[in-house]
């Protein structure tokens, strides 16, 4: 007999896991899918902002930026270890420039921005100001000209007038902040859970059957769907017999580099700047190495996305137009990404296409059951459309919603120290574990107060680095790997850690993390 749930949720990209965190703390018994690892799709490929949006105020989305902004405040708050804010700067090269093709754009005029000036920059830079105003917790912004941009930023091109100054928020381990909604909506629910690295077989009179790693085939029927496929929605809903043209995927190509110089220019900021061909593009310091990107090519096939040679050239030289005395070189790049947008589908230029949310709703084959298709979105107002897709589930089957994730604490940013205590914090975690108080920074940095679990388990057998990728203990692997839904060396390489991300992914590391998951115990829950 299938199994019977309330909900099942198809993908758990960020969309999926908020979704399935609302429903879980309703009490909702919902059942997550995914055919890879949580988080391991677009929602790894991402910028890694959480931002407002700057762009989408060229395109009349106030009511996007608004919400952008309110829910980047939010997780400032609510997941600080992971979610802190990042200073930047928009160069600007005249003071007239981008005034009639801003105008055209928000009349609905298409019009190609090349040039963004000081004046409609900073009116830009205002609004933004007066979006965020809710749960504001950063300075507001303001401009430079010349002289003052020289002296914080001495590298940049002769060309660059002056800068608009401002705060976003950037997010250290997109991958990990996903995996937390999950192990929280496990954690508050014993009826909610997610199964991982396996096959949807298809869809029979309202019975969902998918194969798993084991071989093992699985069915369950629900009273609802929701299809969290993002780029991949159209080929989810082809596997349950639905026919769909709902998306038109965007390619965002990133590199990341380790050029010290380019580094020590940036001094902590990120560059937002447009290049001549209308593109916005940025680099920002990220875990010692600089995050360059994006790029934003249309793309039919999400499982064939990868960031071209064509991209990669473009990315490089794209740094040039801020700094022209800091090339960026092919053999300083350490690792290369790409995801693909889960746009809906639109015709004319990709980077046109909205970034906002919507659901549409179909149905499974010869029944009612709803399936509701999360379409767009974007890493930062995740929250706020998995709280429409909550609601109209819970709408749905009848149900009042009982808790509000609005300034809700997200895993290990429950309880995490404020400044004013933080050594304080840190000295108790490190006498707690027996490790030194440096490590025990980092732990706290890498894990937020989830760290406690693990140290609480290092003060009887101490902790070995390991020998390929000494800022990692084994100890701690073989903790995530017991703990965190791990499927095999690839989840901990880019996921759970940032070793693939910063230029680690190498043989030697690689195989002493498979010896270390063949040794791990039997896994336990988190």
């Amino acid at each position: 007999m299938p199994e019977e749930v309330e909900v099942m949720i198809l993908g758990a990209g960020i969309n999926g896991c908020g979704t399935f965190r609302d429903l879980a703390l309703q009490g909702v018994r919902v059942l997550m899918l995914e055919r890879g690892d949580i988080c391991q799709g677009a929602s790894a490929a991402s910028s890694r902002l959480m931002h407002g949006g700057l762009k989408y105020l060229e395109m009349g989305e106030f009511r996007l930026v608004k919400e952008s902004l309110t829910e980047r405040n939010m997780l400032l708050a609510t997941a600080p270890h992971y979610v802190q804010p990042l200073e930047c700067v928009v160069p600007v090269r005249s003071t007239w420039g981008g005034v009639v093709g801003s105008v055209l754009r928000f009349l609905g005029v298409k019009a190609r921005l090349n040039d963004r000036g000081f004046l409609i920059t900073a009116l830009g830079l205002r609004l933004y100001d007066l979006y965020g105003r809710a749960l504001r917790s950063m300075p507001a912004s303001r401009m430079l000209r010349r002289g003052a941009l020289q002296r914080m930023m001495p590298d940049v091109a002769a060309g660059i007038t002056g800068a608009g100054v401002y705060y976003e928020g950037h997010i250290t381990h997109a991958e990990r902040l996903g995996l937390e909604l999950v192990l929280d909506g496990e954690a508050a629910n014993p009826g909610a859970r997610v199964e991982t690295h396996l096959e949807l077989l298809g869809c029979d009179a309202g019975v969902l059957r998918w194969r798993r790693a084991s071989g093992e085939v699985a069915e369950a029927r629900a009273k609802v769907v929701i299809n969290a496929g993002g780029a991949w929605i159209d080929a989810v809903n082809a596997r349950l017999g639905i026919q769909s043209r709902l998306m038109g995927g965007s390619r965002g190509s990133h590199l990341i580099v380790d050029n010290p110089t380019l580094l020590r220019a940036l001094d902590g900021r990120m560059v937002y700047f447009g290049t001549p061909d209308g593109r916005v593009n940025l680099l920002y310091p990220f875990q010692g190495k600089v995050l360059v990107g994006a790029t934003d090519l249309a793309q039919d096939d999400p499982d064939t996305a990868r960031c071209s040679e064509d991209e990669e050239a473009y990315l490089c030289a794209a740094v040039a137009e801020v700094f022209p005395d800091i090339p960026v070189l092919t053999s300083q790049i350490v690792h290369r990404f790409c995801g693909v947008r889960p746009l809906p589908r639109a015709g004319g230029d990709v980077g046109a296409v909205t970034r906002d949310h919507s659901i549409v709703t179909l149905a499974l084959p010869g029944t009612e059951v709803p399936v509701h298709c999360l379409i767009g979105g974007k890493w930062t107002t995740f929250r706020a459309f998995s709280e429409l897709a909550a609601d109209r589930v819970l709408a749905g089957l009848g149900r009042a919603r009982t808790v509000s994730t609005a300034g809700l604490a997200i895993g290990g940013g429950k309880d995490f120290p404020k400044p004013a205590v933080w050594r304080v914090y840190i000295a108790g975690l490190a006498r707690r574990g027996g490790i030194s108080e440096a490590r025990a920074e980092v732990l706290l940095q890498r894990y937020g107060t989830r760290a406690e679990t693990y140290v609480a388990t290092l003060r009887e057998r101490g902790e070995t680095m390991l020998s390929s990728a000494p800022g990692y203990a084994r100890e701690e692997i073989r903790h995530i790997a017991a703990t965190e839904r791990v499927g095999g060396v690839d989840d901990i390489l880019y996921r759970r850690t940032l070793l693939a991300l910063t230029g680690c992914d190498r043989p030697a590391v690689r195989g002493e993390i498979a010896a270390l998951l063949e040794a791990r115990p039997e896994r336990a829950s988190a």
